[in-house]
């Protein structure tokens, strides 16, 4: 079973209007809902793949009833803790430019933290956790390392997605990917990279540093998979971007999911790249039919490694 874990879910709000103006009434021109947070996001895509998944977290009051009912309405298994405090709303205001307001995250109480890790108890050797977004204030700084921890002493292999120094700190527990965007991995070393030849060293280091796979994603300049001691390279697909939220989600959903059932790191790899275009190429995540037809599209070829 995949396990996708998202502390921190929210309501996302997009509302579209032509023009703001500070101080004075804006109307909407279009405004939808939609369940947000990066594990959400994996589990839907994970199920346009035909891949099980058990969404988990934690969720509570109105907005957290809506994420469930819609994961529901999917198909997507859930298991959220049920919380006292309401699940957030974030908005993404559309005017040209995205702008974004995110709320902080519920309070969690310790009675529901245990909850949350006695479910977490129940994984297995055979299980992949994968661990993204956010932590609320109220869980602490370490609490993706007592899941972490959780993971090594059941044998299970997790996939983290997270920045800074949170990521360094998962990496000498062998994460099963990364995928950092080239912005996020020249923080990870405070560095500025130019290019993708400036990228491969620390790509490089992220495997001597523990990661078994990294991507790294480079927006409409395509994406670079570290395995062993090749580096791959695979060009953006050709289409209309319409939505860049979700779609490294996407692609990580890709990437396990297959690896999952194939245990084959290029052939997880191109279907991460199909994934994170289709969701780019879409106004919500991505779908299986779109999937499929961008799958015979991506190009992958070698730039590093043995012959």
């Amino acid at each position: 079973m995949i396990y996708t874990i998202t502390l921190n879910p929210s309501i996302d709000y997009i509302v579209q209007i032509d023009q703001l103006n500070l101080g004075e009434l804006n109307r909407m021109k279009q405004d939808y809902k939609l369940p947000g947070g990066k594990g959400i996001n994996v589990s839907r895509v994970l199920n346009q793949l035909n891949v099980p998944s058990l969404a988990t977290g934690f969720t509570g009051g109105f907005t957290g009833g809506f994420i469930n009912d819609w994961l529901k309405n999917e198909g997507v298994k859930t298991g959220f803790v049920k919380i006292k405090d309401d699940t957030r709303i974030n908005i993404k205001l559309k005017h040209g430019e995205e702008t974004e307001i995110n709320g902080l995250g519920p309070a969690i109480s310790e009675n529901e933290i245990k909850e949350f890790l006695a479910m977490m108890d129940n994984i297995t050797a055979d299980d992949i956790v994968i661990l993204s977004g956010s932590v609320p204030p109220s869980l602490g700084n370490d609490f993706y390392n007592k899941i972490i921890q959780i993971c090594q002493d059941k044998q299970a292999e997790f996939m983290i997605d997270t920045t800074g120094q949170e990521l360094l700190a998962a990496l000498p527990n062998k994460p099963i990917l990364i995928k950092p965007n080239h912005h996020e991995l020249a923080e990870l070393f405070d560095v500025q990279l130019s290019g993708v030849e400036e990228l491969i060293p620390y790509g490089k280091k992220c495997l001597e540093l523990g990661a078994q796979h990294v991507i790294v994603s480079m927006a409409g300049d395509g994406a670079l998979l570290f395995t062993g001691e090749e580096v791959f390279f695979a060009k953006a697909l050709n289409g209309e971007l319409k939505n860049s939220v979700g779609a490294g989600d996407s692609m990580i959903a890709g990437f396990i999911g297959t690896f999952d059932k194939t245990r084959d790191p290029l052939k997880a790899f191109e279907a991460g790249v199909a994934t994170g275009g289709a969701t780019a190429f879409s106004t919500d995540l991505a779908q299986a039919e779109l999937i499929n037809k961008l799958l015979p599209q991506v190009k992958i070829t070698k730039i590093a490694g043995r012959n």
